[in-house]
């Protein structure tokens, strides 16, 4: 069952990669900084590095804040992540950019709760859980605005060449939006595989193993690599028309908010903060420049994301249960 978990684990990671390179693919391509292939290979370079420089307050997060860990077996754990990775191929194959760590939080509470009640939860921990995840997107957009708005009065005066320095410039920003993403984003990883070690034996107190850090990191940068071309196009063409002020602008307040969640510990939606960002970074340049159904379309996956994920989860649990798991 250890193995089992930490293959989905793996599994998890790297369909998140998949499932969120196009958040930080998409300007750079729908810009033409970089030609499709290229801008995936070098957002994953960057979720590779992201995990080895932040720590892991991330995973302590969502290892030993969230729920009790004596009473969490690695075959709860196992459901949790099964709930996780089923929804994420839904939301993927629709086009819908969703949450991972949404999904994640879900199943953990879907399949420890009907596995060992309510008790099992550790109420402050979600608590500081379901703000991060919350109030970052409109950190995102808000950051995403005000840094667009900034750029177009700095710039007011200039040739319209200055879009070229933008274009290039989103070399730079990508790399940091990766690092970030692949910071807070492998660290969920991290947590649930150090948890698993922790109580099925192999670890006396809740360090991630070097180990751990860079296989999760490897599968995420992996995913990446691969990329979800549905999401990069519901990204990169019909939420609006990207020009490169945008994807620049975008991606720093993107990183600023993921990198400073990471140091702090909170596991936040990089998918929410990089897709509300964007749309920031395009209201700022007239308000209905953004398609705002396509974003009405991602707010209701990402309000049905937990309560499906864990439901999902729940039906695993009971599927492991009556295996005999």
């Amino acid at each position: 069952m250890l193995i089992l978990v930490v293959l989905l684990g793996l599994g998890y990671g790297f369909l998140n990669g998949f499932h969120d390179s196009a958040n930080i693919a998409a300007p750079l391509i729908s810009t033409r900084a970089l030609r499709p292939r290229t801008a995936l290979l070098w957002v994953a370079v960057g979720e590779f590095l992201g995990p080895l420089l932040f720590g892991s307050a991330v995973a302590k997060t969502i290892g030993a804040d969230l729920l009790q860990e004596q009473a969490i077996t690695p075959s709860i754990l196992a459901a949790a992540l099964a709930g996780a990775i089923v929804w994420d191929i839904i939301t993927w194959w629709f086009g819908i950019p969703s949450s991972s760590s949404h999904a994640l939080v879900g199943g953990l509470l879907g399949a420890a709760i009907v596995a060992r009640g309510l008790g099992v939860v550790k109420l402050p921990g979600l608590e500081s859980v379901l703000l991060a995840l919350f109030i970052s997107p409109f950190l995102g957009f808000l950051a995403g605005y005000l840094i667009t708005k900034f750029n177009f009065v700095a710039f007011r005066n200039t040739s319209p060449r200055i879009q070229e320095v933008f274009r290039r410039g989103q070399l730079f920003t990508a790399i940091g939006l990766a690092m970030s993403h692949g910071a807070n984003d492998s660290q969920k990883s991290m947590g649930v595989l150090t948890l698993a070690l922790l109580v099925s034996g192999h670890l006396k107190t809740f360090e991630v193993p070097f180990w751990v850090v860079v296989l999760s990191g490897a599968a995420l940068a992996l995913g990446s690599g691969v990329g979800g071309w549905r999401l990069i196009l519901t990204l990169g063409a019909r939420v609006f028309r990207i020009r490169p002020v945008h994807g620049f602008s975008s991606q720093v307040g993107s990183a600023l908010v993921i990198a400073g969640a990471s140091l702090l510990g909170g596991p936040v939606s990089t998918t929410h903060v990089m897709t509300s960002s964007l749309m920031g970074s395009g209201a700022a340049e007239r308000i209905n420049k953004v398609r705002w159904q396509i974003a009405s379309d991602m707010v209701y996956a990402w309000l049905l994301t937990i309560p499906i994920s864990g439901l999902v989860a729940a039906g695993f649990y009971f599927l492991l249960a009556a295996l005999g798991a």
